[in-house]
């Protein structure tokens, strides 16, 4: 017989707390709102954008996307774009749509019509701490504030 997958809470939930302080690491002073734009060092063409699309009491909405660093999307390789909720009295993040794709599942059968994988909704969090682990690893500000330092 087959076993069912089952949702890792506690796993799920340590990536969004994870992601939160990474996140609130590129990007302090989001409760302002506005733009952070991160570059890599091992590429000088690509930027990493994080842009406060909606702020509340307790909450951020974020856009992640990585585009041209002169403004286009247009490049080999695409970072999808993704909306992040931030709970700030929680402490936690979590991706809320890739491309456009919302309404995501914790679990899925499989195979299923949209050919998700069974943890679909975690690979996505995953997904999004590596690359923000990656970004505090060989990012820096492309426009750094007074006295501000790269990340790594």
């Amino acid at each position: 017989m087959k076993v069912r997958y089952k949702v890792d809470l506690i796993g799920y939930m340590a990536e969004c707390d994870a992601n939160y302080l990474r996140l609130m690491k590129l990007f302090p002073d989001m409760a302002n709102g506005g733009e952070r734009r991160v570059g890599l060092r091992h590429d000088s063409e690509h930027v990493l954008r994080l842009i406060a699309r909606e702020q509340t009491a307790y909450t951020t909405l974020l856009e992640l996307s990585q585009g041209a660093r002169d403004g286009g999307r247009d490049s080999w390789f695409k970072l999808p774009i993704l909306m992040l909720r931030l709970y700030h009295d929680a402490r936690v993040a979590e991706v809320l749509s890739w491309e456009g794709v919302r309404q995501i599942r914790p679990r899925y059968d499989y195979p299923n019509r949209q050919m998700y994988h069974q943890d679909e909704k975690a690979q996505w969090n995953r997904f999004l701490g590596e690359w923000l682990s990656h970004c505090l690893k060989y990012g820096y500000h492309l426009e750094p504030l007074f006295g501000e330092t790269p990340y790594g």
